[in-house]
């Protein structure tokens, strides 16, 4: 093995790890989809490409891209008459797009629990709770506000690949 298959080794490794304990993912399912950061940017890898890669059966291998696909960590094309899917990660904006989606039904639940804690307010604890949920929507406020601009620069940047990709 080539000094720089241990790097690629290595990289989809972390990437496993990485998956596997931040969202949740199992194993062979962010393998795959390591191994699809890595090498599925330019043409997409196709199922068979992944079977080889994995030395997993078809029906885990089916499984776990069903997954990926499902959670929009990946997408897939086709090319006129190639029956195969071709497989790759997910654009950056649209991975982005679920950390929105996760703040928006957060500040429903700040909102909420605020509004209530506002309501019910018996003692310095829970007045001290109300002081640190202001402070914290705030947080989330600045959070919501740099992904939303991070996401807009992603897609900005999609699409002048994408504009490239077609001249």
């Amino acid at each position: 093995m080539t000094e720089i298959e241990k790097e690629k080794a290595t990289l989809i490794e972390m990437f496993g790890v990485f998956f596997e304990t931040t969202h949740h993912l199992p194993p062979l399912a962010s393998r795959i989809l390591g191994n699809l950061i890595i090498d599925g940017c330019k043409t997409g890898l196709t199922f068979e490409d992944l079977l080889e890669r994995m030395s997993a059966s078809k029906s885990s291998v089916s499984t776990s891209l069903n997954l990926l696909l499902k959670t929009g960590k990946v997408t897939y094309y086709t090319v006129s008459g190639d029956r195969k899917k071709y497989f790759k990660p997910s654009p950056f904006s649209n991975r982005l797009q679920t950390y929105l989606e996760m703040i928006d039904l957060e500040k429903k639940i700040i909102d909420k629990m605020m509004v209530y804690r506002e309501k019910t307010i018996s003692c310095d604890a829970e007045r001290a709770n109300l002081e640190n949920m202001h402070e914290y929507k705030k947080h989330v406020l600045n959070v919501e506000s740099i992904l939303e601009n991070t996401v807009k620069r992603f897609k900005e940047i999609e699409n002048n690949n994408n504009q490239n990709q077609n001249n």
